[in-house]
Protein backbone atom coordinates (compact mmCIF):
# COMPACT_ATOMS: atom_id res chain seq x y z
CA UNK A 1 0.00 0.00 0.00
CA UNK A 2 1.37 3.70 -1.15
CA UNK A 3 1.99 6.14 1.38
CA UNK A 4 -0.99 8.05 0.08
CA UNK A 5 -3.12 5.52 0.23
CA UNK A 6 -2.17 4.72 3.53
CA UNK A 7 -2.69 8.47 4.47
CA UNK A 8 -6.50 8.13 3.08
CA UNK A 9 -7.21 5.27 5.53
CA UNK A 10 -5.52 6.65 8.33
CA UNK A 11 -7.83 9.74 7.63
CA UNK A 12 -10.99 7.59 7.04
CA UNK A 13 -10.07 5.33 10.43
CA UNK A 14 -10.14 8.41 12.28
CA UNK A 15 -13.00 10.53 11.31
CA UNK A 16 -15.53 8.85 9.61
CA UNK A 17 -18.77 7.52 11.32
CA UNK A 18 -21.53 4.71 10.50
CA UNK A 19 -24.36 6.74 9.88
CA UNK A 20 -25.99 7.70 6.45
CA UNK A 21 -24.30 10.12 3.84
CA UNK A 22 -22.33 10.09 0.96
CA UNK A 23 -18.54 10.75 -0.23
CA UNK A 24 -16.41 12.03 -2.85
CA UNK A 25 -13.08 10.56 -3.94
CA UNK A 26 -10.89 13.36 -5.09
CA UNK A 27 -8.00 13.52 -7.61
CA UNK A 28 -4.49 15.04 -7.21
CA UNK A 29 -6.50 19.00 -8.61
CA UNK A 30 -9.55 18.25 -6.40
CA UNK A 31 -11.71 17.00 -9.10
CA UNK A 32 -14.26 15.17 -8.05
CA UNK A 33 -13.42 11.58 -9.78
CA UNK A 34 -16.65 9.42 -7.76
CA UNK A 35 -19.92 10.43 -6.12
CA UNK A 36 -20.95 7.62 -3.71
CA UNK A 37 -23.70 6.75 -0.53
CA UNK A 38 -23.87 4.46 2.14
CA UNK A 39 -26.15 3.86 5.31
CA UNK A 40 -23.04 3.50 6.98
CA UNK A 41 -20.00 5.94 5.00
CA UNK A 42 -17.22 4.76 7.50
CA UNK A 43 -17.61 0.83 6.87
CA UNK A 44 -18.23 1.78 2.90
CA UNK A 45 -15.28 3.78 2.85
CA UNK A 46 -12.85 1.16 4.64
CA UNK A 47 -14.04 -1.49 2.07
CA UNK A 48 -12.48 0.51 -0.95
CA UNK A 49 -8.95 0.02 1.01
CA UNK A 50 -9.53 -4.19 0.81
CA UNK A 51 -10.82 -4.08 -2.65
CA UNK A 52 -8.64 -6.72 -5.10
CA UNK A 53 -6.67 -5.29 -7.71
CA UNK A 54 -8.94 -4.97 -11.04
CA UNK A 55 -12.04 -4.51 -9.28
CA UNK A 56 -13.70 -1.08 -9.46
CA UNK A 57 -13.13 0.11 -5.82
CA UNK A 58 -9.92 -0.16 -6.17
CA UNK A 59 -9.32 1.77 -9.12
CA UNK A 60 -10.88 4.80 -7.89
CA UNK A 61 -9.12 4.57 -4.35
CA UNK A 62 -5.47 3.99 -6.55
CA UNK A 63 -6.39 7.08 -8.52
CA UNK A 64 -7.59 9.60 -5.18
CA UNK A 65 -5.42 11.62 -3.37
CA UNK A 66 -8.49 12.81 -1.61
CA UNK A 67 -11.48 11.59 0.58
CA UNK A 68 -14.51 13.60 1.52
CA UNK A 69 -17.60 12.88 3.02
CA UNK A 70 -20.63 14.49 4.79
CA UNK A 71 -23.38 12.89 7.08
CA UNK A 72 -26.84 12.96 6.02
CA UNK A 73 -29.95 12.56 8.92
CA UNK A 74 -31.43 9.11 6.42
CA UNK A 75 -30.65 7.24 3.49
CA UNK A 76 -33.01 8.81 1.45
CA UNK A 77 -31.15 12.20 1.93
CA UNK A 78 -28.26 10.63 1.06
CA UNK A 79 -29.60 9.16 -2.08
CA UNK A 80 -30.71 12.83 -3.08
CA UNK A 81 -27.77 14.53 -2.36
CA UNK A 82 -26.05 11.71 -4.10
CA UNK A 83 -27.57 12.55 -7.25
CA UNK A 84 -27.26 16.13 -6.79
CA UNK A 85 -23.65 16.08 -7.01
CA UNK A 86 -23.26 13.57 -9.35
CA UNK A 87 -25.05 15.96 -11.62
CA UNK A 88 -23.11 18.97 -10.18
CA UNK A 89 -19.52 17.54 -10.97
CA UNK A 90 -20.13 14.53 -13.43
CA UNK A 91 -17.69 12.42 -11.61
CA UNK A 92 -15.42 10.01 -14.69
CA UNK A 93 -16.53 7.16 -12.25
CA UNK A 94 -20.16 7.42 -11.95
CA UNK A 95 -20.53 8.37 -15.72
CA UNK A 96 -18.43 5.59 -16.82
CA UNK A 97 -20.50 2.78 -14.59
CA UNK A 98 -24.15 3.98 -13.62
CA UNK A 99 -25.73 3.20 -16.94
CA UNK A 100 -28.31 1.09 -17.00
CA UNK A 101 -28.32 -0.41 -20.35
CA UNK A 102 -31.46 -2.16 -19.72
CA UNK A 103 -33.63 0.98 -19.30
CA UNK A 104 -33.86 3.67 -21.96
CA UNK A 105 -36.26 7.23 -22.79
CA UNK A 106 -38.22 8.43 -25.09
CA UNK A 107 -36.38 11.72 -26.27
CA UNK A 108 -38.79 14.38 -28.11
CA UNK A 109 -35.93 16.95 -28.85
CA UNK A 110 -36.40 20.90 -28.80
CA UNK A 111 -35.25 21.78 -31.87
CA UNK A 112 -36.64 23.55 -35.08
CA UNK A 113 -37.51 20.76 -36.97
CA UNK A 114 -37.70 17.83 -33.59
CA UNK A 115 -37.14 14.40 -33.50
CA UNK A 116 -38.48 11.16 -31.59
CA UNK A 117 -35.51 8.63 -30.79
CA UNK A 118 -34.47 6.50 -28.18
CA UNK A 119 -32.09 7.62 -25.69
CA UNK A 120 -30.37 5.49 -22.77
CA UNK A 121 -29.96 7.65 -20.30
CA UNK A 122 -31.15 11.12 -19.34
CA UNK A 123 -28.04 13.01 -21.04
CA UNK A 124 -29.08 16.97 -19.99
CA UNK A 125 -30.04 17.69 -24.11
CA UNK A 126 -33.10 19.78 -24.15
CA UNK A 127 -36.62 18.58 -24.89
CA UNK A 128 -38.99 16.33 -23.11
CA UNK A 129 -38.54 12.87 -21.98
CA UNK A 130 -40.24 10.13 -21.29
CA UNK A 131 -40.05 6.81 -19.44
CA UNK A 132 -38.16 5.00 -18.62
CA UNK A 133 -38.87 1.33 -20.38
CA UNK A 134 -37.43 -1.33 -20.53
CA UNK A 135 -35.86 -3.48 -23.32
CA UNK A 136 -34.17 -0.11 -26.46
CA UNK A 137 -34.51 -2.84 -28.73
CA UNK A 138 -38.47 -3.07 -28.85
CA UNK A 139 -39.35 0.36 -28.23
CA UNK A 140 -36.82 1.72 -30.53
CA UNK A 141 -39.28 -0.66 -32.99
CA UNK A 142 -42.48 1.10 -31.81
CA UNK A 143 -40.43 4.89 -32.15
CA UNK A 144 -39.90 3.62 -35.96
CA UNK A 145 -43.22 2.79 -36.12
CA UNK A 146 -44.75 6.39 -34.76
CA UNK A 147 -42.60 8.09 -36.98
CA UNK A 148 -43.64 6.52 -39.94
CA UNK A 149 -46.92 7.04 -39.42
CA UNK A 150 -46.75 10.47 -38.41
CA UNK A 151 -43.80 10.85 -41.04
CA UNK A 152 -41.82 12.65 -38.80
CA UNK A 153 -37.58 12.81 -39.34
CA UNK A 154 -35.35 10.51 -37.66
CA UNK A 155 -31.87 11.45 -39.31
CA UNK A 156 -28.92 13.21 -37.65
CA UNK A 157 -29.78 16.85 -35.67
CA UNK A 158 -27.36 18.34 -38.30
CA UNK A 159 -29.07 17.69 -41.21
CA UNK A 160 -29.95 20.78 -43.34
CA UNK A 161 -33.63 21.63 -43.15
CA UNK A 162 -35.47 23.17 -46.28
CA UNK A 163 -39.26 23.61 -45.20
CA UNK A 164 -41.73 24.42 -47.39
CA UNK A 165 -42.46 28.06 -46.15
CA UNK A 166 -38.74 29.16 -45.97
CA UNK A 167 -37.97 31.46 -48.48
CA UNK A 168 -35.32 30.90 -51.10
CA UNK A 169 -33.76 33.26 -53.81
CA UNK A 170 -33.88 30.76 -56.30
CA UNK A 171 -36.01 28.36 -55.88
CA UNK A 172 -35.03 24.73 -56.62
CA UNK A 173 -36.68 21.41 -56.85
CA UNK A 174 -35.02 19.67 -53.61
CA UNK A 175 -34.90 15.82 -53.03
CA UNK A 176 -35.50 14.07 -50.13
CA UNK A 177 -31.63 13.24 -48.02
CA UNK A 178 -33.26 9.25 -47.18
CA UNK A 179 -34.77 6.83 -48.26
CA UNK A 180 -37.34 7.03 -45.69
CA UNK A 181 -38.38 10.64 -47.99
CA UNK A 182 -38.26 9.25 -51.00
CA UNK A 183 -40.65 6.53 -50.12
CA UNK A 184 -43.17 9.06 -48.35
CA UNK A 185 -42.49 8.06 -45.29
CA UNK A 186 -41.36 11.24 -43.97
CA UNK A 187 -42.99 14.67 -44.29
CA UNK A 188 -39.49 15.68 -45.76
CA UNK A 189 -38.64 18.62 -44.09
CA UNK A 190 -35.29 18.98 -45.17
CA UNK A 191 -36.24 19.11 -48.81
CA UNK A 192 -39.55 21.58 -48.52
CA UNK A 193 -41.94 19.14 -48.52
CA UNK A 194 -44.16 20.70 -45.86
CA UNK A 195 -44.17 23.52 -43.71
CA UNK A 196 -43.01 24.59 -40.53
CA UNK A 197 -46.65 24.17 -39.14
CA UNK A 198 -47.22 20.98 -40.85
CA UNK A 199 -44.50 19.64 -39.26
CA UNK A 200 -45.42 20.83 -35.70
CA UNK A 201 -48.78 19.77 -35.98
CA UNK A 202 -47.28 16.23 -36.22
CA UNK A 203 -45.14 16.58 -33.37
CA UNK A 204 -48.30 17.63 -31.47
CA UNK A 205 -49.53 14.63 -32.61
CA UNK A 206 -47.06 12.57 -31.32
CA UNK A 207 -46.93 14.58 -28.39
CA UNK A 208 -50.43 13.87 -27.16
CA UNK A 209 -49.81 10.15 -27.72
CA UNK A 210 -47.18 9.87 -25.56
CA UNK A 211 -49.28 11.92 -23.21
CA UNK A 212 -52.03 9.22 -23.29
CA UNK A 213 -54.43 11.68 -24.65
CA UNK A 214 -54.73 10.73 -28.29
CA UNK A 215 -54.99 7.25 -30.56
CA UNK A 216 -54.20 8.49 -33.66
CA UNK A 217 -51.02 6.59 -34.14
CA UNK A 218 -52.99 3.53 -33.82
CA UNK A 219 -56.00 4.77 -35.61
CA UNK A 220 -53.89 5.14 -38.83
CA UNK A 221 -52.25 1.74 -37.98
CA UNK A 222 -55.23 -0.11 -37.71
CA UNK A 223 -56.44 1.22 -41.32
CA UNK A 224 -53.68 0.12 -42.51
CA UNK A 225 -54.09 -3.31 -41.51
CA UNK A 226 -57.73 -2.83 -42.51
CA UNK A 227 -56.70 -2.13 -46.18
CA UNK A 228 -53.93 -4.51 -46.16
CA UNK A 229 -56.74 -7.15 -45.22
CA UNK A 230 -58.43 -6.05 -48.09
CA UNK A 231 -56.08 -6.47 -50.50
CA UNK A 232 -55.36 -10.07 -48.78
CA UNK A 233 -51.93 -8.86 -48.00
CA UNK A 234 -52.13 -11.30 -44.87
CA UNK A 235 -48.32 -11.48 -43.89
CA UNK A 236 -48.05 -7.54 -44.11
CA UNK A 237 -51.30 -7.04 -42.09
CA UNK A 238 -50.23 -9.57 -39.68
CA UNK A 239 -46.80 -7.23 -39.53
CA UNK A 240 -49.01 -4.25 -38.91
CA UNK A 241 -51.00 -6.01 -36.03
CA UNK A 242 -47.94 -6.48 -34.34
CA UNK A 243 -46.99 -3.42 -34.17
CA UNK A 244 -50.07 -1.87 -33.16
CA UNK A 245 -49.75 -4.73 -29.93
CA UNK A 246 -46.19 -2.31 -29.13
CA UNK A 247 -47.85 0.75 -29.99
CA UNK A 248 -50.55 -0.37 -27.54
CA UNK A 249 -48.47 -1.47 -24.69
CA UNK A 250 -46.21 1.62 -24.72
CA UNK A 251 -49.45 3.74 -24.39
CA UNK A 252 -50.65 1.86 -21.37
CA UNK A 253 -47.07 2.08 -19.48
CA UNK A 254 -47.22 5.55 -20.18
CA UNK A 255 -50.85 5.62 -18.20
CA UNK A 256 -49.41 3.75 -15.77
CA UNK A 257 -46.60 6.13 -15.40
CA UNK A 258 -49.13 9.09 -14.89
CA UNK A 259 -50.97 7.42 -12.28
CA UNK A 260 -47.59 6.43 -10.50
CA UNK A 261 -46.28 10.72 -11.08
CA UNK A 262 -49.40 11.70 -9.63
CA UNK A 263 -49.92 8.78 -6.66
CA UNK A 264 -46.24 10.59 -5.91
CA UNK A 265 -47.88 13.99 -4.55
CA UNK A 266 -47.18 13.94 -0.69
CA UNK A 267 -45.61 15.32 1.99
CA UNK A 268 -43.05 12.84 3.45
CA UNK A 269 -41.62 12.86 6.62
CA UNK A 270 -38.41 10.87 6.69
CA UNK A 271 -36.99 9.81 10.76
CA UNK A 272 -33.16 11.04 11.15
CA UNK A 273 -30.55 9.81 12.90
CA UNK A 274 -30.00 11.37 15.84
CA UNK A 275 -33.86 13.17 15.46
CA UNK A 276 -32.70 14.88 12.73
CA UNK A 277 -35.98 14.30 11.41
CA UNK A 278 -36.78 16.16 7.02
CA UNK A 279 -39.76 16.62 5.46
CA UNK A 280 -39.95 16.46 1.64
CA UNK A 281 -42.76 18.25 -0.10
CA UNK A 282 -42.97 15.86 -3.30
CA UNK A 283 -45.29 16.67 -6.45
CA UNK A 284 -45.14 14.35 -9.38
CA UNK A 285 -42.71 12.56 -8.22
CA UNK A 286 -40.11 15.19 -7.59
CA UNK A 287 -38.57 17.12 -4.31
CA UNK A 288 -40.17 20.59 -4.45
CA UNK A 289 -39.11 21.60 -1.06
CA UNK A 290 -37.57 20.46 1.85
CA UNK A 291 -36.73 21.32 5.47
CA UNK A 292 -36.64 19.94 8.60
CA UNK A 293 -39.72 18.46 10.83
CA UNK A 294 -41.56 21.23 12.51
CA UNK A 295 -41.51 21.20 16.09
CA UNK A 296 -42.75 24.73 17.08
CA UNK A 297 -46.68 25.89 15.87
CA UNK A 298 -44.58 28.69 13.99
CA UNK A 299 -42.99 25.87 12.10
CA UNK A 300 -45.88 23.80 11.59
CA UNK A 301 -47.47 27.17 10.27
CA UNK A 302 -44.83 27.96 7.91
CA UNK A 303 -44.51 23.98 6.34
CA UNK A 304 -48.59 24.14 5.96
CA UNK A 305 -48.38 27.47 4.23
CA UNK A 306 -45.17 25.98 1.86
CA UNK A 307 -47.27 23.23 1.11
CA UNK A 308 -50.15 25.26 -0.07
CA UNK A 309 -48.23 27.28 -2.25
CA UNK A 310 -46.53 24.11 -3.81
CA UNK A 311 -50.07 22.35 -4.72
CA UNK A 312 -51.74 25.47 -5.36
CA UNK A 313 -49.52 26.57 -8.12
CA UNK A 314 -50.70 25.97 -11.42
CA UNK A 315 -48.56 23.21 -13.06
CA UNK A 316 -49.37 21.23 -16.88
CA UNK A 317 -50.19 17.53 -16.02
CA UNK A 318 -47.80 15.84 -18.87
CA UNK A 319 -46.25 12.66 -18.31
CA UNK A 320 -42.96 14.78 -20.72
CA UNK A 321 -40.13 15.06 -18.01
CA UNK A 322 -37.32 18.03 -18.90
CA UNK A 323 -33.50 16.81 -18.34
CA UNK A 324 -33.16 17.84 -14.79
CA UNK A 325 -36.35 16.04 -13.42
CA UNK A 326 -36.10 12.89 -15.02
CA UNK A 327 -33.42 11.57 -13.13
CA UNK A 328 -35.29 12.40 -9.49
CA UNK A 329 -38.63 11.36 -10.57
CA UNK A 330 -36.48 8.11 -11.60
CA UNK A 331 -34.54 7.46 -8.14
CA UNK A 332 -37.80 8.73 -5.59
CA UNK A 333 -40.05 6.49 -7.86
CA UNK A 334 -37.82 3.21 -7.29
CA UNK A 335 -37.21 4.49 -3.84
CA UNK A 336 -41.15 3.60 -2.95
CA UNK A 337 -41.32 0.79 -4.75
CA UNK A 338 -37.95 -0.78 -3.07
CA UNK A 339 -39.91 0.18 0.41
CA UNK A 340 -43.66 0.67 0.02
CA UNK A 341 -43.52 0.87 3.63
CA UNK A 342 -42.08 4.19 3.55
CA UNK A 343 -45.63 5.07 2.08
CA UNK A 344 -46.66 5.54 5.74
CA UNK A 345 -44.70 8.41 6.16
CA UNK A 346 -46.55 10.40 3.75
CA UNK A 347 -49.20 12.79 4.20
CA UNK A 348 -51.65 13.98 1.96
CA UNK A 349 -51.31 17.78 0.76
CA UNK A 350 -52.94 20.04 3.39
CA UNK A 351 -53.39 16.74 5.76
Amino acid sequence: MSSRIASLLDHVRAHAENRPGVYRMLGPSSEVLYVGKSVRVRSRLLSYFRAEPGEKAADIIGHAHHVEWEHTPSEFAALLRELRLIKQHRPLYNVEHKRDRGHCFLHLTKEAVPRLHVVGRVNGASGDYYGPFHGPGAVSEVVRAVNDLLELRDCAADTPMRLADQGQLFPVKLEPLCMRGQLSRCLSPCAAGCTHAEYHARVTQARAFLEGNSDAPLVLLRERMALAARRLQFEYAAELRDRAERLEALRGWMVSLGRTMKRLSFVYTVPGYAGEDRVYILRRGSVRDERPAPRTPEEHEALAARVREVYERPEPETLGLKAHEAQEVMLIARWFHLHPEELEHGAAPGA
